[in-house]
Protein backbone atom coordinates (compact mmCIF):
# COMPACT_ATOMS: atom_id res chain seq x y z
CA UNK A 1 0.00 0.00 0.00
CA UNK A 2 1.40 3.40 -0.99
CA UNK A 3 2.02 5.84 1.84
CA UNK A 4 0.45 9.14 0.84
CA UNK A 5 1.89 12.51 1.79
CA UNK A 6 -0.31 15.47 2.42
CA UNK A 7 -1.06 17.37 -0.78
CA UNK A 8 -0.34 21.07 -0.25
CA UNK A 9 -2.97 22.50 -2.58
CA UNK A 10 -4.59 21.76 -5.88
CA UNK A 11 -4.88 25.47 -6.53
CA UNK A 12 -1.35 26.66 -5.77
CA UNK A 13 1.75 25.88 -7.80
CA UNK A 14 4.90 27.75 -6.88
CA UNK A 15 7.76 28.50 -9.23
CA UNK A 16 9.99 25.82 -7.69
CA UNK A 17 7.26 23.20 -7.99
CA UNK A 18 6.54 24.23 -11.56
CA UNK A 19 10.16 23.92 -12.60
CA UNK A 20 10.39 20.52 -10.94
CA UNK A 21 7.13 19.37 -12.50
CA UNK A 22 8.11 20.33 -16.04
CA UNK A 23 11.61 18.97 -15.69
CA UNK A 24 13.32 22.24 -16.50
CA UNK A 25 14.77 23.23 -13.16
CA UNK A 26 18.29 22.89 -14.45
CA UNK A 27 17.46 24.86 -17.59
CA UNK A 28 17.19 28.12 -15.71
CA UNK A 29 20.54 27.61 -14.00
CA UNK A 30 22.52 27.73 -17.23
CA UNK A 31 23.21 31.20 -18.63
CA UNK A 32 25.61 32.65 -21.12
CA UNK A 33 26.32 32.92 -24.80
CA UNK A 34 26.78 30.35 -27.52
CA UNK A 35 28.11 30.40 -31.06
CA UNK A 36 25.35 30.24 -33.63
CA UNK A 37 26.05 27.25 -35.90
CA UNK A 38 24.81 29.14 -38.97
CA UNK A 39 26.17 32.65 -38.56
CA UNK A 40 29.16 31.84 -36.38
CA UNK A 41 28.25 34.82 -34.23
CA UNK A 42 27.84 34.79 -30.46
CA UNK A 43 24.23 34.87 -29.28
CA UNK A 44 22.41 34.83 -25.95
CA UNK A 45 21.46 31.23 -25.30
CA UNK A 46 20.13 29.55 -22.17
CA UNK A 47 19.40 26.23 -23.84
CA UNK A 48 22.11 23.72 -24.64
CA UNK A 49 22.05 21.35 -27.59
CA UNK A 50 21.50 18.48 -25.16
CA UNK A 51 18.44 20.25 -23.79
CA UNK A 52 17.10 20.87 -27.29
CA UNK A 53 17.32 17.15 -27.99
CA UNK A 54 15.79 16.23 -24.62
CA UNK A 55 12.86 18.60 -25.11
CA UNK A 56 12.34 17.21 -28.59
CA UNK A 57 12.26 13.62 -27.30
CA UNK A 58 9.71 14.59 -24.66
CA UNK A 59 7.35 16.61 -26.84
CA UNK A 60 7.54 15.32 -30.41
CA UNK A 61 6.11 11.82 -29.81
CA UNK A 62 2.95 13.35 -28.33
CA UNK A 63 2.53 15.78 -31.21
CA UNK A 64 3.19 13.12 -33.84
CA UNK A 65 0.62 10.85 -32.19
CA UNK A 66 -1.85 13.72 -32.01
CA UNK A 67 -1.37 14.02 -35.75
CA UNK A 68 -2.37 10.33 -36.00
CA UNK A 69 1.17 9.07 -36.39
CA UNK A 70 3.21 8.41 -39.49
CA UNK A 71 1.37 7.15 -42.55
CA UNK A 72 1.17 3.38 -42.56
CA UNK A 73 2.77 3.11 -45.97
CA UNK A 74 6.42 2.39 -45.11
CA UNK A 75 7.67 3.26 -48.59
CA UNK A 76 6.21 6.79 -48.42
CA UNK A 77 7.82 7.43 -45.03
CA UNK A 78 11.10 6.07 -46.34
CA UNK A 79 10.89 8.41 -49.31
CA UNK A 80 10.22 11.52 -47.19
CA UNK A 81 12.94 10.52 -44.75
CA UNK A 82 15.40 9.95 -47.58
CA UNK A 83 14.89 13.44 -48.98
CA UNK A 84 15.11 14.95 -45.50
CA UNK A 85 18.29 13.12 -44.51
CA UNK A 86 19.95 14.02 -47.81
CA UNK A 87 19.39 17.70 -47.02
CA UNK A 88 20.24 17.36 -43.33
CA UNK A 89 23.66 15.92 -44.15
CA UNK A 90 24.36 19.04 -46.20
CA UNK A 91 23.25 21.38 -43.39
CA UNK A 92 25.17 23.30 -40.72
CA UNK A 93 24.29 20.72 -38.04
CA UNK A 94 24.56 17.36 -39.80
CA UNK A 95 25.08 15.43 -36.56
CA UNK A 96 21.73 16.28 -34.98
CA UNK A 97 19.45 13.22 -34.46
CA UNK A 98 17.12 14.07 -37.33
CA UNK A 99 14.04 12.03 -38.04
CA UNK A 100 11.45 12.77 -40.70
CA UNK A 101 7.96 11.43 -41.17
CA UNK A 102 4.88 11.94 -43.29
CA UNK A 103 1.97 12.27 -40.86
CA UNK A 104 -1.61 11.07 -41.20
CA UNK A 105 -3.08 14.47 -40.26
CA UNK A 106 -5.38 16.03 -42.84
CA UNK A 107 -4.56 19.69 -42.23
CA UNK A 108 -1.85 21.42 -44.28
CA UNK A 109 1.33 21.91 -42.28
CA UNK A 110 4.95 21.03 -41.62
CA UNK A 111 6.88 21.62 -38.42
CA UNK A 112 10.19 20.97 -36.70
CA UNK A 113 11.14 20.34 -33.11
CA UNK A 114 14.45 21.75 -31.85
CA UNK A 115 16.25 18.41 -31.76
CA UNK A 116 15.58 17.58 -35.41
CA UNK A 117 12.23 15.76 -35.38
CA UNK A 118 10.37 17.01 -38.44
CA UNK A 119 6.88 16.18 -39.64
CA UNK A 120 4.97 16.98 -42.82
CA UNK A 121 1.29 16.17 -43.13
CA UNK A 122 -0.08 14.08 -45.97
CA UNK A 123 -2.40 16.99 -46.77
CA UNK A 124 0.52 19.26 -47.69
CA UNK A 125 2.15 16.40 -49.61
CA UNK A 126 -0.93 16.40 -51.86
CA UNK A 127 -0.40 20.10 -52.59
CA UNK A 128 3.21 19.70 -53.75
CA UNK A 129 4.03 19.03 -57.40
CA UNK A 130 7.61 17.73 -57.32
CA UNK A 131 10.47 16.61 -55.12
CA UNK A 132 12.16 20.01 -55.31
CA UNK A 133 9.14 21.54 -53.57
CA UNK A 134 9.31 18.81 -50.92
CA UNK A 135 13.03 19.57 -50.52
CA UNK A 136 12.16 23.26 -50.11
CA UNK A 137 9.63 22.40 -47.40
CA UNK A 138 11.98 20.08 -45.52
CA UNK A 139 14.97 22.37 -46.06
CA UNK A 140 13.02 25.23 -44.52
CA UNK A 141 12.26 23.15 -41.42
CA UNK A 142 15.88 21.99 -41.20
CA UNK A 143 16.79 25.68 -41.36
CA UNK A 144 14.79 26.35 -38.18
CA UNK A 145 16.68 23.56 -36.42
CA UNK A 146 20.08 24.72 -37.68
CA UNK A 147 19.54 28.36 -36.75
CA UNK A 148 18.28 27.23 -33.31
CA UNK A 149 15.18 29.41 -33.62
CA UNK A 150 13.19 27.55 -30.95
CA UNK A 151 16.09 27.52 -28.49
CA UNK A 152 16.70 31.22 -29.10
CA UNK A 153 13.06 32.08 -28.51
CA UNK A 154 13.05 29.99 -25.33
CA UNK A 155 16.14 31.80 -24.10
CA UNK A 156 14.65 35.22 -24.77
CA UNK A 157 11.57 34.19 -22.83
CA UNK A 158 13.82 32.75 -20.12
CA UNK A 159 12.62 29.31 -21.06
CA UNK A 160 9.18 29.76 -19.59
CA UNK A 161 6.61 30.65 -22.20
CA UNK A 162 7.32 28.03 -24.82
CA UNK A 163 8.14 25.30 -22.33
CA UNK A 164 4.77 25.78 -20.68
CA UNK A 165 3.20 25.02 -24.05
CA UNK A 166 5.43 22.10 -24.90
CA UNK A 167 5.31 20.53 -21.49
CA UNK A 168 1.65 20.85 -20.73
CA UNK A 169 -0.24 20.76 -24.02
CA UNK A 170 0.32 17.08 -24.64
CA UNK A 171 -0.44 16.24 -21.03
CA UNK A 172 -3.77 17.99 -21.16
CA UNK A 173 -4.99 16.39 -24.35
CA UNK A 174 -7.96 14.79 -22.65
CA UNK A 175 -8.50 17.18 -19.77
CA UNK A 176 -11.72 19.01 -18.95
CA UNK A 177 -13.51 20.48 -21.90
CA UNK A 178 -13.45 17.24 -23.85
CA UNK A 179 -16.29 18.41 -26.02
CA UNK A 180 -14.19 21.31 -27.27
CA UNK A 181 -11.29 18.97 -27.92
CA UNK A 182 -13.11 16.39 -29.97
CA UNK A 183 -15.13 18.99 -31.85
CA UNK A 184 -11.84 19.89 -33.56
CA UNK A 185 -11.61 16.31 -34.87
CA UNK A 186 -7.84 16.36 -34.76
CA UNK A 187 -7.34 17.34 -31.16
CA UNK A 188 -4.95 20.20 -30.54
CA UNK A 189 -2.79 20.75 -33.59
CA UNK A 190 0.79 21.83 -34.02
CA UNK A 191 -0.19 25.44 -33.28
CA UNK A 192 -0.98 24.47 -29.69
CA UNK A 193 2.38 22.80 -29.23
CA UNK A 194 4.74 24.83 -31.42
CA UNK A 195 4.90 28.57 -31.09
CA UNK A 196 4.93 30.68 -34.23
CA UNK A 197 8.20 31.89 -35.68
CA UNK A 198 9.03 35.54 -36.25
CA UNK A 199 9.19 36.90 -39.79
CA UNK A 200 12.96 37.22 -39.44
CA UNK A 201 13.15 33.53 -38.46
CA UNK A 202 11.04 32.61 -41.48
CA UNK A 203 13.22 34.62 -43.84
CA UNK A 204 16.35 32.97 -42.49
CA UNK A 205 14.79 29.49 -42.71
CA UNK A 206 13.77 30.20 -46.33
CA UNK A 207 17.30 31.25 -47.17
CA UNK A 208 18.84 28.24 -45.43
CA UNK A 209 16.36 25.93 -47.13
CA UNK A 210 17.48 27.21 -50.51
CA UNK A 211 21.13 26.86 -49.54
CA UNK A 212 20.57 23.24 -48.55
CA UNK A 213 18.63 22.61 -51.77
CA UNK A 214 21.56 23.94 -53.76
CA UNK A 215 23.99 21.77 -51.82
CA UNK A 216 21.71 18.78 -52.35
CA UNK A 217 21.41 19.25 -56.10
CA UNK A 218 17.82 20.49 -56.29
CA UNK A 219 16.43 23.17 -58.56
CA UNK A 220 15.92 26.06 -56.13
CA UNK A 221 12.89 27.22 -58.11
CA UNK A 222 11.23 24.53 -56.01
CA UNK A 223 11.15 27.03 -53.14
CA UNK A 224 9.40 29.50 -55.42
CA UNK A 225 6.85 26.84 -56.36
CA UNK A 226 6.24 26.07 -52.68
CA UNK A 227 5.73 29.76 -51.87
CA UNK A 228 3.40 30.25 -54.83
CA UNK A 229 1.30 27.28 -53.78
CA UNK A 230 0.99 28.50 -50.19
CA UNK A 231 0.08 32.03 -51.22
CA UNK A 232 -2.48 30.84 -53.78
CA UNK A 233 -4.07 28.41 -51.31
CA UNK A 234 -4.18 31.11 -48.68
CA UNK A 235 -6.19 33.30 -51.02
CA UNK A 236 -8.56 30.58 -52.21
CA UNK A 237 -8.83 28.39 -49.08
CA UNK A 238 -7.57 30.42 -46.11
CA UNK A 239 -9.16 28.11 -43.53
CA UNK A 240 -7.18 25.15 -44.86
CA UNK A 241 -3.92 26.92 -44.03
CA UNK A 242 -4.78 28.45 -40.67
CA UNK A 243 -2.36 26.27 -38.70
CA UNK A 244 0.40 26.56 -41.29
CA UNK A 245 0.17 30.32 -41.33
CA UNK A 246 -0.12 30.58 -37.56
CA UNK A 247 3.22 28.84 -37.08
CA UNK A 248 4.87 30.01 -40.32
CA UNK A 249 3.87 33.63 -41.11
CA UNK A 250 3.57 33.97 -44.87
CA UNK A 251 3.79 37.09 -47.01
CA UNK A 252 4.12 38.17 -50.63
CA UNK A 253 7.48 39.63 -49.62
CA UNK A 254 8.81 36.14 -48.85
CA UNK A 255 7.68 34.93 -52.26
CA UNK A 256 9.41 37.88 -53.98
CA UNK A 257 12.58 37.21 -51.98
CA UNK A 258 12.54 33.54 -52.97
CA UNK A 259 12.16 34.45 -56.64
CA UNK A 260 15.08 36.86 -56.47
CA UNK A 261 17.28 34.36 -54.63
CA UNK A 262 16.47 31.54 -57.06
CA UNK A 263 17.41 33.76 -59.98
CA UNK A 264 20.52 35.15 -58.34
CA UNK A 265 22.20 33.96 -55.14
CA UNK A 266 20.98 30.37 -55.47
CA UNK A 267 20.78 30.04 -59.24
CA UNK A 268 21.22 26.36 -60.05
CA UNK A 269 23.05 24.66 -62.86
CA UNK A 270 21.32 22.97 -65.76
CA UNK A 271 21.96 19.61 -64.12
CA UNK A 272 19.77 20.40 -61.11
CA UNK A 273 16.25 19.05 -61.36
CA UNK A 274 12.72 19.16 -59.93
CA UNK A 275 12.35 15.35 -59.94
CA UNK A 276 8.63 15.55 -60.65
CA UNK A 277 8.28 12.02 -62.00
CA UNK A 278 10.02 10.55 -58.96
CA UNK A 279 7.74 12.52 -56.65
CA UNK A 280 4.62 11.38 -58.47
CA UNK A 281 5.73 7.76 -58.39
CA UNK A 282 6.36 7.84 -54.65
CA UNK A 283 3.10 9.62 -53.82
CA UNK A 284 0.82 7.67 -56.17
CA UNK A 285 -0.86 5.69 -53.39
CA UNK A 286 -1.44 8.89 -51.40
CA UNK A 287 -3.09 10.59 -54.36
CA UNK A 288 -5.42 7.61 -54.78
CA UNK A 289 -7.03 8.41 -51.43
CA UNK A 290 -7.09 12.18 -51.98
CA UNK A 291 -10.94 12.12 -52.10
CA UNK A 292 -10.99 10.52 -48.63
CA UNK A 293 -8.61 13.15 -47.26
CA UNK A 294 -10.82 15.84 -48.78
CA UNK A 295 -13.85 14.36 -46.99
CA UNK A 296 -11.92 14.32 -43.71
CA UNK A 297 -10.98 17.96 -44.19
CA UNK A 298 -14.64 18.81 -44.77
CA UNK A 299 -15.57 16.78 -41.70
CA UNK A 300 -13.04 18.61 -39.59
CA UNK A 301 -14.41 21.95 -40.78
CA UNK A 302 -17.96 20.85 -39.94
CA UNK A 303 -16.80 19.75 -36.48
CA UNK A 304 -15.28 23.17 -35.83
CA UNK A 305 -18.69 24.65 -36.61
CA UNK A 306 -20.39 22.07 -34.36
CA UNK A 307 -22.23 20.65 -37.34
CA UNK A 308 -21.72 17.14 -36.05
CA UNK A 309 -24.24 15.37 -38.25
CA UNK A 310 -22.60 16.74 -41.39
CA UNK A 311 -19.18 15.90 -40.02
CA UNK A 312 -20.25 12.31 -39.38
CA UNK A 313 -21.46 12.01 -42.97
CA UNK A 314 -18.12 13.28 -44.29
CA UNK A 315 -16.10 10.86 -42.17
CA UNK A 316 -18.26 7.95 -43.27
CA UNK A 317 -17.80 9.04 -46.89
CA UNK A 318 -14.05 9.04 -46.32
CA UNK A 319 -14.24 5.47 -45.06
CA UNK A 320 -16.06 4.38 -48.20
CA UNK A 321 -12.99 5.41 -50.20
CA UNK A 322 -10.44 4.28 -47.60
CA UNK A 323 -12.16 1.70 -45.33
CA UNK A 324 -9.16 1.14 -43.08
CA UNK A 325 -7.94 4.69 -42.79
CA UNK A 326 -6.79 5.13 -39.19
CA UNK A 327 -7.41 8.87 -39.13
CA UNK A 328 -10.92 8.62 -40.57
CA UNK A 329 -11.83 5.98 -37.98
CA UNK A 330 -10.56 8.09 -35.09
CA UNK A 331 -12.15 11.27 -36.41
CA UNK A 332 -15.47 9.43 -36.68
CA UNK A 333 -15.02 8.07 -33.15
CA UNK A 334 -14.49 11.55 -31.78
CA UNK A 335 -17.44 12.86 -33.77
CA UNK A 336 -19.67 10.17 -32.25
CA UNK A 337 -18.22 10.89 -28.83
CA UNK A 338 -19.15 14.55 -28.89
CA UNK A 339 -22.68 13.55 -29.96
CA UNK A 340 -22.84 11.16 -26.99
CA UNK A 341 -23.01 8.16 -29.31
CA UNK A 342 -20.67 6.40 -26.93
CA UNK A 343 -21.05 2.82 -28.15
CA UNK A 344 -20.43 3.81 -31.75
CA UNK A 345 -17.47 5.91 -30.64
CA UNK A 346 -15.97 2.92 -28.86
CA UNK A 347 -16.52 0.68 -31.89
CA UNK A 348 -14.65 3.03 -34.24
CA UNK A 349 -11.83 3.64 -31.75
CA UNK A 350 -11.32 -0.10 -31.30
CA UNK A 351 -11.28 -0.54 -35.09
CA UNK A 352 -8.66 2.18 -35.37
CA UNK A 353 -6.49 0.45 -32.76
CA UNK A 354 -6.68 -2.80 -34.74
CA UNK A 355 -5.92 -1.08 -38.04
CA UNK A 356 -2.81 0.67 -36.72
CA UNK A 357 -1.60 -1.18 -33.60
CA UNK A 358 1.72 0.69 -33.49
CA UNK A 359 0.09 4.09 -33.01
CA UNK A 360 -1.07 4.93 -29.47
CA UNK A 361 -3.80 7.59 -29.83
CA UNK A 362 -6.54 5.07 -30.67
CA UNK A 363 -5.89 3.29 -27.38
CA UNK A 364 -6.38 6.53 -25.46
CA UNK A 365 -9.67 7.23 -27.25
CA UNK A 366 -10.77 3.61 -26.88
CA UNK A 367 -9.95 3.67 -23.17
CA UNK A 368 -11.93 6.86 -22.69
CA UNK A 369 -14.94 5.64 -24.66
CA UNK A 370 -14.93 2.30 -22.83
CA UNK A 371 -15.01 4.24 -19.58
CA UNK A 372 -18.05 6.17 -20.78
CA UNK A 373 -19.95 2.99 -21.63
CA UNK A 374 -18.98 1.52 -18.25
CA UNK A 375 -16.75 -1.25 -19.56
CA UNK A 376 -14.14 -0.55 -16.92
CA UNK A 377 -11.85 -3.54 -17.37
CA UNK A 378 -11.58 -2.84 -21.10
CA UNK A 379 -10.96 0.80 -20.32
CA UNK A 380 -8.08 -0.08 -18.01
CA UNK A 381 -6.59 -2.39 -20.60
CA UNK A 382 -6.56 0.24 -23.35
CA UNK A 383 -5.34 3.01 -21.04
CA UNK A 384 -2.52 0.84 -19.72
CA UNK A 385 -1.47 0.02 -23.29
CA UNK A 386 -1.49 3.71 -24.21
CA UNK A 387 0.52 4.63 -21.11
CA UNK A 388 3.13 2.00 -21.99
CA UNK A 389 3.38 3.11 -25.62
CA UNK A 390 3.37 6.86 -24.94
CA UNK A 391 3.98 7.74 -21.28
CA UNK A 392 3.69 11.29 -20.04
CA UNK A 393 -0.02 12.12 -20.17
CA UNK A 394 -1.12 12.46 -16.51
CA UNK A 395 -4.83 12.34 -17.39
CA UNK A 396 -4.43 8.66 -18.16
CA UNK A 397 -3.90 8.16 -14.42
CA UNK A 398 -7.12 10.05 -13.70
CA UNK A 399 -9.16 7.92 -16.09
CA UNK A 400 -7.60 4.76 -14.68
CA UNK A 401 -8.51 6.00 -11.22
CA UNK A 402 -12.14 6.41 -12.24
CA UNK A 403 -12.21 2.91 -13.70
CA UNK A 404 -10.70 1.36 -10.59
CA UNK A 405 -13.12 3.32 -8.40
CA UNK A 406 -16.13 2.05 -10.34
CA UNK A 407 -14.78 -1.49 -10.03
CA UNK A 408 -14.57 -1.04 -6.26
CA UNK A 409 -10.74 -1.12 -6.16
CA UNK A 410 -10.27 1.81 -3.82
CA UNK A 411 -6.54 1.36 -3.19
CA UNK A 412 -5.79 1.13 -6.90
CA UNK A 413 -7.98 4.19 -7.57
CA UNK A 414 -6.25 6.16 -4.83
CA UNK A 415 -2.85 5.30 -6.24
CA UNK A 416 -3.87 6.62 -9.66
CA UNK A 417 -5.48 9.77 -8.25
CA UNK A 418 -2.38 10.50 -6.21
CA UNK A 419 -0.16 9.94 -9.26
CA UNK A 420 -2.39 12.29 -11.25
CA UNK A 421 -2.10 15.02 -8.61
CA UNK A 422 1.68 14.96 -8.80
CA UNK A 423 1.39 16.56 -12.24
CA UNK A 424 -1.97 18.35 -12.28
CA UNK A 425 -2.89 20.75 -9.48
CA UNK A 426 -5.86 22.61 -10.94
CA UNK A 427 -9.13 21.89 -12.70
CA UNK A 428 -12.21 19.81 -12.00
CA UNK A 429 -10.34 16.53 -12.30
CA UNK A 430 -7.78 17.63 -9.73
CA UNK A 431 -10.54 18.73 -7.38
CA UNK A 432 -12.28 15.41 -7.76
CA UNK A 433 -9.13 13.33 -7.26
CA UNK A 434 -8.14 15.40 -4.23
CA UNK A 435 -11.60 15.10 -2.68
CA UNK A 436 -11.57 11.33 -3.06
CA UNK A 437 -8.19 11.01 -1.34
CA UNK A 438 -9.46 13.18 1.50
CA UNK A 439 -12.79 11.33 1.76
CA UNK A 440 -11.07 7.96 1.81
CA UNK A 441 -8.59 9.09 4.43
CA UNK A 442 -5.40 8.84 2.37
CA UNK A 443 -4.51 12.50 2.91
CA UNK A 444 -5.53 15.27 5.28
CA UNK A 445 -7.56 18.08 3.80
CA UNK A 446 -6.27 21.64 3.80
CA UNK A 447 -9.11 22.97 1.66
CA UNK A 448 -12.76 22.13 1.28
CA UNK A 449 -13.48 20.61 -2.12
CA UNK A 450 -16.83 19.06 -3.07
CA UNK A 451 -16.49 15.54 -4.42
CA UNK A 452 -18.83 16.01 -7.34
CA UNK A 453 -19.77 13.41 -9.89
CA UNK A 454 -16.90 11.95 -11.94
CA UNK A 455 -19.15 11.14 -14.87
CA UNK A 456 -20.27 14.74 -15.04
CA UNK A 457 -16.66 15.47 -15.99
CA UNK A 458 -16.68 12.75 -18.62
CA UNK A 459 -20.00 13.53 -20.21
CA UNK A 460 -19.72 17.33 -20.24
Amino acid sequence: MTQYKQVESVHGLGRREFLKLTGIGTLMLATGCAKNPVTGESQFMLVSEEQEIALDKQASPHQFSNDYGAVQEASLNKYVSGVGMHLAKASHRPDMPYNFRCLNATYVNAYAFPGGSIGVTRAIMLELENEAELAALLGHEIGHVNARHTASRMSKQQGMGLIVGLGSAAAGAFSSGLGSLVSQAGGFGASALLASYSRDDERQADDLGMEYMLRGGYETEGMVGLMEMLNERHKSKPSALEVMFATHPMSSERLATARAAAAGKYATSADFKFYKERYMDNTASLRKIAPAIDEMQKGGKAMSKKQYGQAEDHFKAALKTAPNDYTALLMLSKCCLVQKKDKAAATYAVRAAKVYPQEPQARLVAGFTKLRIEQYNDSLSYLAAYDKMLPGNPYVAFFKGLSHEQLGSRDAAANEYYRFLQSVKKGNEAKYAYSRLVQWGYIKSQIQVPAGDPFRLLKA
